[in-house]
């Protein structure tokens, strides 16, 4: 049943909706849940939302999960950097405690907060990793220009940077392996590899300044002048699916907060 179901789905192109979204309406729907929880300081509005967050992104979309545990994994180590120090360096102290360990006393008051911490850590990083894996780059330009009425200048420079970051990579390594091969870079110690660095960062930001120029001068060699269009040769229009995505999102917000503080 459950292979029937999965394929069903899968055919009925529901794990694309999220992929499909008008990225403007993610961006949207992510800025105004992260201003929303930033108001909520119990633990349990945060973590209803980053479950609600990650079941939604499971049934939603295509998404590769030893990727995002990966990309995920920083922002956990982040969390418990938070619940510790949060535990064990609280200026306010004051309170019943709850449990003591290796000499140091918790209270409520500081359990509490350190769980809110971290939780809004994983919220946040849950709702941005659904907009950055779900979110095509190209379609996400064209939608500034077209619903947030975005300059032209400005959207077509986002898309160029975003697309000169591989290339940039692949160029850091080209240069570190020049630079070894002449023997330049070779020492251990931390002064040393800063020095290094900065050998490096010097030709790759001349060569990112050449690059910038000949895509100026080809964009301009296409006819682009900057200035604002209403006609557009791809169009992001805004659908009911959008609509109702909205509307799953707003309630999964919803009830987070109302649960949040009906627990707290």
């Amino acid at each position: 049943m459950l292979i029937i179901w999965y394929h069903r789905k899968e055919r009925l192109g529901v794990q694309r909706i999220l992929h499909d979204m008008n990225p403007a309406v993610k961006l949207a729907i992510v800025t105004g849940s992260v201003l929303v929880l930033a108001l909520f300081f119990n633990p349990w509005t945060p973590l209803f939302f980053f479950i609600g967050i990650v079941v939604i992104q499971a049934f939603f979309s295509r998404i590769a999960w030893k990727r995002y545990v990966l990309f995920m994994l920083p922002f956990v180590i982040t969390a418990a950097g938070y619940l510790w120090t949060t535990v064990v360096f609280a200026a306010d102290t004051e309170g019943p405690v709850i449990w003591s360990w290796a000499g140091i006393d918790v209270t409520a008051e500081q359990w509490s907060r350190a769980l809110s911490l971290a939780f809004r850590v994983l919220a946040f990083s849950s709702v941005s990793l659904l907009f950055a894996f779900t979110t095509d780059p190209v379609k996400f330009a064209l939608s500034l220009m077209q619903q947030l009425k975005l300059s032209p200048k400005l959207a077509y420079s986002m898309l160029v940077g975003y697309q000169f970051l591989p290339v940039l990579r692949e160029e850091f390594i080209q240069i570190r392996q020049a630079q070894r091969l002449r023997g330049i870079g070779t020492e251990t110690g931390l002064l040393h590899r800063v020095r290094n660095i900065r050998r490096v960062l010097m030709p790759m930001l001349a060569g990112a300044v050449r690059k910038a120029e000949r895509t100026a001068f080809a964009m301009e060699a296409r006819g682009f002048t900057g200035e604002p269009r209403t006609v557009f040769f791809e169009p992001v229009p805004l659908t009911r699916t959008d609509a109702a995505m909205g509307m799953v999102f707003t309630g999964l917000l919803l009830a987070s907060c109302i649960g949040g503080v009906n627990l707290s």
